[in-house]
């Protein structure tokens, strides 16, 4: 693990609908950090696209898009020009599209400085599934959240039809394992475990219990890499 002097960071990386959003946001609340939902940069991505009726391979328009992209992250609120688009963010068409769009590499490059602008005072928890890889590799604690496919698409349903929203549970799981095997293969920033990451399975663990492991674990490091409370 690389000891930085720089603002500490917290990255959890893993596949689709392992949670990585709602622990992070978790983390981060223990820790007095920020959060960083990079999976969201690229759903509003995939929705102003649509929006704006740019096709979903037009890579140079897609990038264009990307290097614009202005969103706000209030109170659980994603906000862009103004318009609350939190519920259209989070639709599984969205979540499709997003995961095409990051597929290709200049889209990837127009975001990633806008996601490591993200890394401020007192320290930033960050999901996605390159954070610990490529936009922060010198991040203080690298976590890899997974959990099984079958578990995640369970998980994934739930959380649906919760919201009152139409959901099949094994459409769901198909998606889930089509969208692992394209984030895996892509040539950029594919969807790996890094070197320096620790594996964390959560299918039978809560969430609270997941929280608790990441920050006991961040709690536990060098205390040159732990600002004093």
């Amino acid at each position: 693990m690389v000891i930085s002097a720089q603002i500490p960071v917290v990255a959890i990386d893993g596949p689709s609908a392992s949670g990585k959003g709602t622990v992070a946001t978790l983390v981060a609340q223990q820790l007095g950090f920020h959060v960083l939902d990079s999976g969201l940069l690229y759903r509003l991505l995939a929705l102003m696209a649509r929006q704006k009726k740019v096709g979903l391979d037009d890579v140079p328009a897609l990038t264009m898009l990307a290097t614009t992209l202005d969103a706000q992250f209030k109170q659980g609120q994603i906000v862009v020009n103004g318009v609350d688009v939190s519920e259209e963010v989070r639709s599984e068409a969205t979540a499709a599209g997003a995961s095409q769009v990051a597929a290709y590499p200049l889209v990837r490059l127009g975001l990633l400085q806008k996601q490591r602008d993200y890394r401020r005072s007192p320290g930033l928890v960050a999901d996605g599934r390159d954070m610990g890889s490529t936009v922060f590799p010198d991040a203080t604690l690298k976590t890899y959240l997974t959990a099984s496919a079958t578990e995640r698409a369970r998980r994934r349903y739930k959380q649906l039809i919760e919201k009152g929203m139409h959901a099949n549970l094994s459409e769901i799981l198909q998606d889930i394992e089509q969208r692992d095997a394209r984030d895996a293969r892509r040539s950029v920033a594919p969807l790996q475990k890094c070197s320096d990451a620790e594996l964390l399975d959560s299918t039978s663990l809560t969430i609270d219990q997941v929280v608790a492991k990441i920050v006991m674990r961040y709690r536990n490091l060098d205390p040159r890499l732990v600002p004093s409370s």
